[in-house]
């Protein structure tokens, strides 16, 4: 089997190489895509050297059996067709198809099916929020259907890439010398700060991210499940952390969702307030699971929990689930 990376020298498309050789995933040969700024680099996989090719239209493709791709929407757009059009998987983290419906949007642990009926040879990877809150949901929805959800969620500068994470670096550095911090990737200084803006706004008040949390997840899981959020970008470099509100068809015990939790694929249950026992992103960055803690019953409503999750959004959010889904293809015979 033959991979390749479209983006390669991106935050995601490192990830990727990381992922790939850590999971020692079944490829024989791997292709590596960039722009035409980043051709001829150079990347160390698997103890060997591979240059980077600068995308292009053609048969670049032709033998590549999937495709993990993270360049950005337009570049999606342009290349589905060149990526596809000889048989590969490809696999896309950007928004560009997560909503069309003759696109599957997958999360191995909730809806690893889907990835099967692919009528365009594309499968969508989910926005890296929704992914580890579906990861969350989904252990619930089994035990009583999920009918709102309510959720904060507090973004790592990575999540905006690598140029972000290298920003908000590059703005402490400049605070602590008194120069004026440089801001381009964010609307504001993110240092020091928190910004309640990703992504644009849309005509309703909330931000496109926002939406994505609300359509995805019902996309996902298949459900009626309305979802409300609120999403702030944190001075954090990885992992993005949420804090969820959940109110089910039936009340739903603190024991039996921490059971539920305690069992869960792709899940590490850290809920031990006393001993001041819970997630957070310092100590989650660079791990594969769905970290879950602070659960109780919400005050509020008799139907309701709340729970606090934190994941890596580069890893589980993006590279990791992707591969997964390639992972379960390989697993159930449908990528040779």
């Amino acid at each position: 089997m033959t991979a390749a990376i479209v983006g390669t020298s991106g935050a995601v498309g490192q990830e990727f190489l990381r992922v790939l050789e850590e999971r020692n995933f079944p490829a024989d040969g791997l292709i590596l895509f960039g722009s035409q700024r980043s051709a001829g680099r150079v990347y160390s996989f698997r103890g060997k050297q591979y240059e980077v090719r600068e995308l292009k239209h053609g048969d670049d493709f032709r033998g590549v059996d999937v495709a993990f791709v993270s360049a950005g929407g337009s570049v999606s757009l342009e290349y589905a067709e060149t990526i596809t059009k000889h048989g590969a998987v490809m696999i896309d983290n950007s928004s560009a198809f997560r909503m069309d419906d003759d696109v599957p949007l997958v999360v191995p642990e909730v809806n690893p099916d889907d990835a099967l009926n692919r009528p365009r040879g594309i499968i969508a990877n989910p926005n890296c929020s929704t992914i580890q809150m579906v990861v969350a949901l989904n252990v619930i929805e089994k035990i009583s259907h999920i009918k709102r959800v309510y959720v904060s969620t507090y973004q790592a500068s990575s999540g905006a890439g690598a140029r972000a994470m290298a920003e908000l670096i590059s703005q402490y550095e400049q605070l602590l010398k008194g120069e004026q911090p440089t801001v381009e990737k964010f609307a504001y200084q993110l240092a020091y700060n928190l910004i309640p803006h990703i992504d644009v706004f849309t005509e309703n008040g909330y931000t496109k991210e926002e939406m994505k949390m609300y359509h995805e997840t019902r996309k996902i899981m298949h459900s009626d499940i309305a979802v409300s959020a609120t999403c702030v970008r944190v001075p954090v470099l990885r992992s993005h952390s949420e804090a969820t509100w959940v109110e089910t068809e039936r009340p739903v015990s603190v024991e039996e969702v921490r059971q539920a939790f305690a069992q869960a694929e792709g899940i590490v249950l850290q809920d031990n307030p006393a001993q001041k026992d819970y997630p957070m992103p310092l100590f989650v960055a660079g791990k594969d699971p769905v970290y879950v803690g602070r659960i109780r019953k919400d005050l509020t409503n008799p139907n309701g929990l709340t729970f606090w999750t934190v994941s890596d959004q580069i890893k589980k959010g993006a590279a990791l689930n992707a591969v997964q889904i390639a992972e379960y293809l390989v697993k159930v015979g449908d990528l040779k």
